[in-house]
């Protein structure tokens, strides 16, 4: 069975699918075609979280402590960041930086260090323990997700991957100043 077909070439439908057919049934005069995309990456997304919380969780992190780290590890040498740099990259609080960061350095992956240009100001360095236990948990993330990805060949994920990009680009150009939410900012 591959490619959504179940080898005789007859598709097999999924579980947005059988939605859309309930829709089509209770509101015959409603075009459910955005749930075909959207209803399916939400799914997805769905579908595939537990997994990447697991992986993170043994680890000793949850997705936002990593997250605040990886973001450390990210940016490259000698991986310090304020913590305004964070929170702008997380796109998180700063109430709500404040409370992983006490996490993490209590776990000693990170330390709040005094910055070399301004006493007053503090930067988030990122530990050796710290850089080697996310990259430890990347690794075994990017594994775990590969596997997700088995029913499609390279080329299907790159035809995927170019068009969620240009869906995400249209729709992140098209919210900025237009009213509609920007999950980013909101």
């Amino acid at each position: 069975m591959t490619g959504g077909t179940d080898g005789k070439g007859a598709r097999i439908d999924d579980h947005v699918d059988r939605l859309r057919r309930q829709w089509a049934r209770e509101l015959p005069d409603l075009d459910t075609e955005p749930m075909a995309v959207l209803g399916r990456a939400f799914r997805l997304s769905n579908l595939v979280r537990p997994s990447i919380e697991a992986t993170f969780a043994g680890f000793d992190l949850d997705r936002g402590e990593f997250d605040v780290i990886a973001t450390l590890r990210r940016s490259g040498p000698p991986y310090r960041l304020t913590p305004t740099e964070l929170y702008s990259s997380l796109m998180i609080s700063s109430g709500g930086l404040t409370h992983r960061l006490d996490r993490l350095e209590k776990a000693g992956l990170i330390r709040r260090e005094k910055s070399p240009h301004d006493g007053r100001s503090v930067q988030v360095a990122l530990t050796e323990t710290g850089a080697l236990r996310v990259e430890e948990a990347f690794r075994m993330d990017m594994a775990n997700e590969a596997v997700f990805l088995q029913p499609l060949d390279a080329g299907e994920r790159e035809a995927l991957a170019d068009l969620l990009r240009k869906l995400i680009i249209g729709i992140e150009a098209g919210s900025k100043g237009s009213g509609r939410p920007n999950p980013d900012r909101d």
